[in-house]
Formats: structure tokens, C-alpha cells, sequence
């Protein structure tokens, strides 16, 4: 059922609802005034108080919106001119099926009690007017007040079934969302290792062919010869080229996760910049790990890979410190280093920190860099945690930890 089609239903609904208060209480006004002497005073003793309930109906439920849930004040005073109007005339004791026409479909038992509270009512009224011996008189009564009840109790049943079978189709096509949300996360993480795979086959391997080639030429040539040096430049340029396209696949890839979690994998980042650089890094994990999506994890992973990046190549640090702090409905990553820092402000933004600001936004998190000159640079991403409770993420305590590079566990939160 489309939203539409909802907002046309409701629509129905509300001025079905409109005209039953409507029909009742003229009918119910109108068979009064059928069995009193046509007076002016008379009539407006009976009619009065139906203008004053008609003008209370439409402030509380067609003007203030009270048709899907009618507010108590408008219970409270409908009753009361119900009752003031029975006391004028027993024959407007039927108003009270007006008063109780917004509760029709959302309070089916409180509209079967008040029929049967109207029902018993009636049947007394007609008993102490007419006498005991008039039984046709209350069959009739009895009979009706027992099809009253059965259609109010069918409508709701109809009502309940129809909220039942929305209830249904909601969460089809919530089920349905959140399936096309994995199909397209497993359609890009695969578009993403097929991308992988064509750099490293092309280009990556392209530039590795044309530095060895460069390299042999190079030993051809005389030494302090212009032509060497030209192709030594040759050479660098390729390297570099090839590293970038290493770096590239790598980053398309998410390998460091296969086959262990977030932090693990953290840890292996921090101990190979420390094996490689001899820069102090290390990771700390406080709070109990929770498990993200695959692909959210990967995401985060190549947050906390760009930053180590961007400390080994241009902050010149001493220390590198990654913090992985699980606060319940959120994980805070805080990557910090104190190298020699920069202005962020003075500075453009490198396509580095744009992706890093990218990824966390499209993790629906949050992206803050902290950088002084000469006092180091903090990157700083928050990134949500499923709601629902997820198995803990760290391995057992037997298990064994990186043996290259320090490491350093605070206690958990």
C-alpha cells in the first residue's frame, strides 16, 4: 500500500466517520422533537445542547485532527452534554452512538460497552414508560442492542486486520531495503576487487616491466652520461608510479581483514610501521569490541591505513598511537602522532584526507583533524554501532598477539 493510498483511506474513514455523528444526532434531535409539543421552548432545550455537542465535535476531532486518536477533553465534554441531553429527553439517549463515532474503529471495546451501557439505558427507559408486560418492546431493544454490538465488533475485527496486513507490508518492504542496501554493498565491494584486480594486472605490472627495462638500459649507458641521467629520472618516475598503483590495489581491497576483526587488524597496521620505520606505534582498544558490518569495517580500516600513511611519509613523528574506543552506540578512532604537524587551515586539503573525510561520511560518522605546527596531528572519526547487541569482536584470551612491534592494551571502560 503506497503512502497514497494510506493518506486516501484515512480520508475515507474520517468522513465516514463525520457523517454517522452527523446522521445520528439529527435523527436522534428529530425523533425528539417528533413525540414533544412543537414549542419554542421545547425545541430549544433539545436542539441547543445538539449544536453546542456538533460544535465541540467539530473543534476537538475535524479541526484539531482527533479522527486516528480523539483527545480526552473531547470524551469529557461530549459526555457531559450526552447526559444533559438524556436528562432533558430519554429519547436522545441514542446521541450517545454520535458521541462515541471517533472510537468507533480505534476503541472497539469502548464502543461495544457504551452500546451496551446505551442499550441497558433504553431498555429501562422503555420498561418504566410502556410497563412490564410490553415484551415486544424490549426484544426489540435487546435485539438491537445486540447488532449493534456485532457490527462494532466486525468493523474492528475488519480494522484490526487491515493495521495487521500494513504491520505485514511494512516489514516487507523494510526486509526488502535492507537487501538491496546488501546487494549493493556486495555489488561495490565486488566492483571494487574487480577494479583491484585490473590496476594490478595493467598498470601495476606495466610499470614494474618498464622500471626493469629502464634499469637494464641504464646499465648500457656510461655512468656520468646525460642520456643515464635522464633515464635514472625515467626509472624514479616509474617506481613511484608503481608504488602508487600498489598502493591503490591495496586500498581497493580490504585484505587486512580477511579472516580476523577490526582491531586485530589494527594492531598489524601499527606493528608494521613499527617494523618497517622504527617509529614508535602502537594500538589501544578500550570499551568491549563490538562487531560492524563487513564493509563498514573495512571502511574505518582504511581510515586508521591513510593517517598511519600520511604520519610515516610527512610528519616526520616519533610515536604513532591509534585508540579504538567502543562508547556503546558509538566507535571513536583517534589516530595521533607528534610529528611536526601543519595548519590545516593554511593548507589544501590532499586528496589523502579527502577520502578519509568521505569514507566516514558515507558511514554516516563524523571526521575531525587536529593539527599545530610543530605539535603533532590528531585525526579524529566517530562511526555508529549496531543497536542490536553483536557478539565481541576480540579473540579469546589465549590467543596469541603480534609478536613484532610494542603494543599497548588499556583496561576496559
Amino acid at each position: 500500500m503506497t503512502p497514497r493510498q494510506v493518506r486516501q483511506g484515512a480520508r475515507w474513514k474520517a468522513a465516514a466517520q463525520h457523517a454517522l455523528f452527523a446522521v445520528v444526532l439529527v435523527l436522534s434531535v428529530l425523533g425528539a422533537l417528533a413525540g414533544t409539543d412543537p414549542t419554542a421552548g421545547t425545541a430549544l432545550l433539545r436542539i441547543g445542547p445538539a449544536v453546542g455537542l456538533a460544535v465541540w465535535y467539530a473543534y476537538w476531532i475535524a479541526l484539531r485532527g482527533g479522527t486516528g486518536r480523539p483527545p480526552l477533553p473531547y470524551l469529557v465534554g461530549a459526555l457531559a452534554a450526552w447526559v444533559a441531553m438524556s436528562v432533558v429527553d430519554f429519547a436522545l439517549l441514542p446521541v450517545a452512538v454520535a458521541v462515541l463515532a471517533p472510537y468507533w474503529l480505534r476503541r472497539a471495546w469502548w464502543s461495544a460497552g457504551g452500546v451496551l451501557v446505551l442499550g441497558g439505558a433504553w431498555s429501562w427507559q422503555r420498561f418504566t414508560t410502556d410497563g412490564p408486560a410490553d415484551v415486544r418492546t424490549l426484544t426489540g431493544c435487546a435485539l438491537g442492542v445486540a447488532l449493534a454490538v456485532t457490527i462494532t465488533c466486525y468493523v474492528a475485527t475488519l480494522d484490526h486486520e487491515s493495521h495487521r496486513r500494513q504491520r505485514l507490508l511494512d516489514e516487507l518492504t523494510a526486509a526488502q531495503a535492507e537487501r538491496a542496501a546488501a546487494e549493493r554493498q556486495a555489488g561495490t565491494l565486488a566492483e571494487r576487487q574487480r577494479l583491484a584486480r585490473e590496476v594490478h594486472d595493467t598498470l601495476t605490472q606495466g610499470f614494474a616491466s618498464i622500471a626493469m627495462l629502464l634499469d637494464a638500459a641504464r646499465d648500457d649507458l656510461p655512468p656520468a652520461s646525460p642520456a643515464a641521467r635522464r633515464v635514472g629520472q625515467a626509472m624514479r618516475t616509474a617506481r613511484d608510479n608503481l608504488a602508487e598503483s600498489r598502493r591503490l590495489v591495496h586500498a581497493l581491497r580490504p585484505a587486512p581483514l580477511d579472516g580476523t576483526h577490526l582491531a586485530e587488524a589494527v594492531r598489524e597496521l601499527t606493528a608494521r610501521l613499527a617494523e618497517e620505520t622504527g617509529i614508535e606505534a602502537y594500538t589501544i582498544v578500550t570499551g568491549r569490541p563490538v562487531a560492524l558490518a563487513a564493509g563498514s569495517e573495512g571502511e574505518v580500516l582504511r581510515i586508521v591505513q591513510e593517517a598511519l600513511t600520511n604520519a610515516r611519509r610527512h610528519a616526520r613523528a616519533e610515536s604513532v598511537s591509534v585508540t579504538l574506543s567502543y562508547l556503546g552506540d558509538v566507535l571513536a578512532v583517534d589516530v595521533q602522532d607528534d610529528g611536526s604537524g601543519f595548519a590545516p587551515a593554511a593548507r589544501h586539503a590532499g586528496i589523502g584526507l579527502t577520502t578519509m573525510r568521505e569514507r566516514a561520511a558515507a558511514l554516516d560518522g563524523t571526521f575531525t583533524l587536529e593539527s599545530v605546527a610543530g605539535e603533532g596531528t590528531t585525526v579524529a572519526v566517530t562511526v555508529p554501532l549496531p543497536t542490536e547487541p553483536s557478539v565481541p569482536t576480540e579473540p579469546p584470551a589465549s590467543a596469541p598477539s603480534p609478536a613484532v612491534g610494542p603494543e599497548r592494551m588499556a583496561p576496559a571502560s
